[in-house]
């Protein structure tokens, strides 16, 4: 019955998920990819949407199999039971069950019939990529109508009168195959053109969290930023640009560029997820190269967020962020980004040395850059050395995968990468302060405390300027989801969806236990917004002594171990790439000590969570994945 109603529409997918009943995509382009066969099958058997029953055995959260119902049922309504009997259906009809409309449709205001559905053009291949690329966008925003008790559940907004005419290069044009109407597509949309004021005034820091869709004191906080404000006028006119991430959804990211203007503008994608969208991107849209990062190694990822925006006048800017390139981390999930100044390009003529920061964040980059060793990034390279990067004043803690040893600057990697920094500016540290690590996953650590932890990370992360001698080990603390904290959230258990932290590695070190606190960020008004951040920070009640934001979680492929096996010096070894920034308060406020509270000299350094930190009740546990396949 399934393989007939299949052969009823040109376009449907022929290929099997190989997840099966494990598969947890909600991205409708996934569902276009692949078929599902045991959702399809629970289609046919009702007679009408509504009469779905969702089987008790579902191997995955139930809501999550719920979207996925709608998601096939609306795609591809030839599959499901209603098409075949429309008699039976009753006058009022989920919408779920109805058909995607088409862009084309969404800017003309026409919205296609469930009872007239029509096969595909043999042109699958020449369908406008953006409509395929959006399927995702359309599909919650209409979701979150639904839950409206307005009736105009599919009013399509109106385009403007200025969209233009499809390009002649590519045959395709964000302008006329989506209306101008950004509210449509993000559901927090801040003013245009007062990013620069925002980022003047978040001076000398720099650092902003992402907006949170569900807490309203976050649109209009002054030190919170949705991507689209990244792409601001105000910032420079963009000439081209540089995206590095591990999850790109490319038809996201294209939405942001078609809003802010630059829809032809080169883009650079460098991502680490594969994904049929990422590979097929550069066929319609020419201006735009994805690239995969290959690593030899199974058990590293390209898990860097960085952006590189280079502007017409010749001046760039560098991004650094813990947000991946798709909505759901930057809807009601807490990120951070640090947003660094303009960066005008050096006079004709200077010395090779000109234009470099006092913590050699231009040098640092260059070489973390040229760890890649692609073809892609040699314009990039030669732009940075051409530009003035004197007024960073953050240092660039990376990480690169393959075997390192020290090099004449010291070790350029991981987590000796830090503690050469920390040894060199950070102010003496009295021992009574703890090492505070925050991250949204955690990796395999060892039997005991000493395993890694203790016995390796601390060894830099400890460090300081003052002079070597016999010194106490710092303590340690770790801010991780409970399942409690993750159960309040803004979305429930599925707030989890971001702390892949798994049951089976816990029971082998659950010694960590006894370092866990909550996630509290009532001051921030991100209390319910589960964290996707990863910070390590050091503080009294004198201040911060340093605080580090990053891609990094804690875990040897993210920082690094040595290999004690070495015959002569043991060489590090990292699976991952990372990208992160140091704050030390000598390079930005010629101080020992950020202050955490308001004072007259300067503003307090603006932590991500509240402080002091709660630990672990007896009773709680960390959250963990297995909570969303029960």
């Amino acid at each position: 019955m399934e393989n007939s109603k299949r052969k009823m529409i040109s376009d449907a997918p022929t290929k099997v998920c190989q997840y099966g009943g494990d598969c947890y995509r909600v991205n409708p382009v996934h569902f276009r990819e692949y078929s599902h066969p045991h959702i399809e099958k629970l289609l046919a058997k009702a007679t009408t949407f509504s009469m779905v029953e969702i089987p008790d055995d579902v191997k995955v959260h139930k809501s999550v199999f719920a979207e996925q119902l709608k998601i096939v049922s609306s795609l591809f309504p030839h599959l499901s039971c209603d098409s075949t009997n429309l008699e039976k259906k009753p006058k009022t009809v989920d919408e779920a069950s109805q058909p995607l409309p088409t862009t084309s449709a969404l800017s003309t205001g026409a919205v296609p019939k469930p009872t007239d559905p029509k096969p595909s053009s043999t042109g699958k291949d020449n369908r406008s990529t953006i409509e395929s690329l959006f399927a995702e966008r359309r599909a919650k925003m209409q979701a979150a109508q639904r839950d409206k008790p307005a009736a105009t559940v599919l009013a399509p907004p109106k385009a403007e009168p200025s969209a233009s005419v499809p390009s002649t290069d590519t045959g395709i044009s964000l302008k006329q195959a989506i209306p101008r109407d950004i509210s449509t597509y993000f559901p927090v949309v801040a003013p245009r053109g007062r990013m620069a004021e925002k980022l003047a005034a978040a001076a000398p820091y720099n650092f902003f969290l992402t907006t949170i869709t569900a807490s309203k004191p976050t649109h209009t906080e002054p030190l919170a930023v949705t991507f689209q404000e990244l792409l601001d006028s105000s910032l420079g006119e963009l000439e081209c640009s540089v995206q590095m991430n591990f999850m790109v959804d490319i038809g996201w990211l294209l939405a942001h560029y078609f809003f802010a203007g630059y829809e032809n503008v080169p883009l650079l994608v460098l991502y680490g997820d594969e994904t049929p969208e990422l590979r097929m991107v550069s066929q319609k849209k020419p201006n735009v190269t994805a690239v995969k990062v290959e690593i030899k190694t199974p058990f590293g990822v390209h898990h860097t967020k960085m952006g590189l925006y280079g502007y017409r006048d010749g001046s760039m800017r560098v991004v650094i962020s813990t947000a991946n390139l798709y909505e759901d981390d930057w809807h009601n999930r807490t990120q951070g980004l640090w947003v660094s100044p303009r960066l005008p390009p050096v006079p004709e003529g200077s010395d090779t040395a000109y234009g470099e920061s006092r913590t050699d964040f231009r040098s640092s980059l260059l070489a973390y850059l040229d760890a890649y060793k692609l073809p892609q990034l040699q314009p990039w390279l030669a732009r940075i050395r051409k530009t003035d990067f004197s007024d960073v004043k953050v240092f660039l803690v990376a990480s690169v995968p393959g075997g390192h040893t020290n090099t004449a600057k010291g070790p350029l990697w991981g987590h000796p990468r830090l503690g050469h920094v920390l040894a060199q500016h950070a102010a003496p540290i009295d021992d009574a302060c703890p090492l505070v690590a925050q991250s949204s996953s955690i990796g395999s650590l060892g039997p005991s405390p000493e395993s890694w932890v203790l016995g390796e990370i601390m060894a830099s992360f400890r460090k300081d300027s003052a002079p070597v001698g016999i010194r106490r080990l710092p303590g340690f603390r770790m801010i991780y989801p409970s399942y409690s904290n993750v159960r309040q959230s803004h979305d429930g258990l599925l707030g989890g969806g971001c702390l892949p932290y798994v049951r089976s590695t816990h029971v082998k070190q659950e010694w960590l236990k006894d370092y866990l606190h909550q996630w509290c960020s009532r001051a921030r008004h991100r209390n319910k917004a589960m964290p996707h951040i990863k910070t390590y920070c050091r503080w009294s009640h004198r201040g911060l002594y340093w605080f580090l934001l990053t891609s990094a979680n804690l875990s040897k492929a993210a920082w690094g171990v040595y290999n004690k096996t070495g015959r002569f010096e043991k060489p590090l070894r990292i699976n991952s790439y990372e990208a992160g920034v140091l704050f030390l308060p000598k390079m930005l406020l010629d101080e020992n000590f950020f202050p955490m509270e308001a004072n007259k000299k300067h503003p307090p350094f603006p932590m991500p969570y509240d402080i002091p930190i709660i630990p672990y009740a007896p009773e709680d546990t960390p959250f963990f994945m297995d909570y969303l396949h029960q």
